[in-house]
């Protein structure tokens, strides 16, 4: 397996909370949530989060024990929580977390593990691109949201009910009927979105984080099939660079969002894990 990688922090002086890595036959992403009021509950922070996560993921993976995914990760959560629940509030809804995104090749399979909303492009042989992510975040933030509707923004009601909204969201985190990602409970890793594809029905896999996944949507520059091609003419940089370069156009004006860490890794050649 061939893997490109690349990662861009949202602004210059910040931390990039984002993670990529890869190890034989398999990647790791993750995209650490960069919650206000997470530097009171831990003293490492978000960024520490997620590359003390992602490596341990990484050294899971390494060891091609027999477990499944969402064992791994399940394992890799609790090992984090204890390495700091002694001096930080690991237990609120606010403290430092992340996206999962993993994928291996295995068996002549390509396996994957999705927990919250990083995103993967199977790039099928003959089918075109497959998106596969995990929406239930998105699904709770829009009904935690839904009393928002009609409000003006700016006013003192529009700050008040946002905040009563934010509240119910992080109310819904790992919690059934909600949504999951990984923080302090190992249980969350059964919770995850898992799959596999034959690795003969594959010409290679694309992972991208929240802010990369930007290129589709919201700011619309290319499709899916697009954002492959450009992946094989330019590498994972040039996914990244056209993410930057529209919001350097927006100069600042109503409808910029503000940057966020960008992470994409690119596998091609799985043949040699089809045996």
């Amino acid at each position: 397996m061939n893997v490109g990688l690349a990662t861009s922090a949202g602004g210059a002086g910040r931390p990039n909370e984002d993670f990529v890595g890869a190890v034989p036959g398999a990647v790791v992403l993750l995209d650490g949530a960069g919650i206000p009021g997470a530097e009171r509950l831990c003293a490492h922070g978000v960024a520490w989060y997620t590359h003390r996560l992602g490596g341990t993921l990484l050294g899971g993976l390494s060891r091609n024990d027999g477990r499944d995914l969402a064992g791994i990760l399940a394992a890799a959560i609790g090992e984090i929580a204890a390495a700091h629940s002694a001096t930080c509030d690991i237990a609120d809804p606010s403290s430092p977390q992340a996206t999962v995104l993993m994928v291996r090749a295995h068996r002549g399979r390509l396996e994957h593990l999705l927990l919250a909303d990083s995103l993967l492009i199977l790039d099928q042989v003959g089918g075109g691109p497959q998106v596969v992510t995990d929406e239930r975040e998105v699904i709770a933030r829009r009904e935690c949201s839904a009393p928002l509707n009609g409000v003006t923004p700016g006013t003192a009601e529009y700050d008040r009910i946002r905040a009563s909204c934010a509240t119910a969201l992080r109310a819904r985190r790992n919690q059934p009927g909600g949504y999951w990602i990984a923080k302090d409970d190992p249980r969350a890793a059964r919770e995850a979105i898992t799959g596999s594809l034959a690795l003969d029905d594959l010409n290679g896999v694309a992972l991208l984080s929240n802010g990369a996944s930007r290129i589709v949507t919201p700011y619309g520059l290319t499709d899916w099939p697009g954002v492959l091609e450009l992946l094989t003419a330019h590498g994972p940089s040039g996914v990244i660079d056209r993410v930057r370069q529209a919001e350097a156009q927006m100069g600042g004006g109503p409808d910029t969002q503000v940057a966020d860490d960008a992470t994409v890794a690119h596998c091609t050649d799985l043949a040699r894990h089809r045996g």
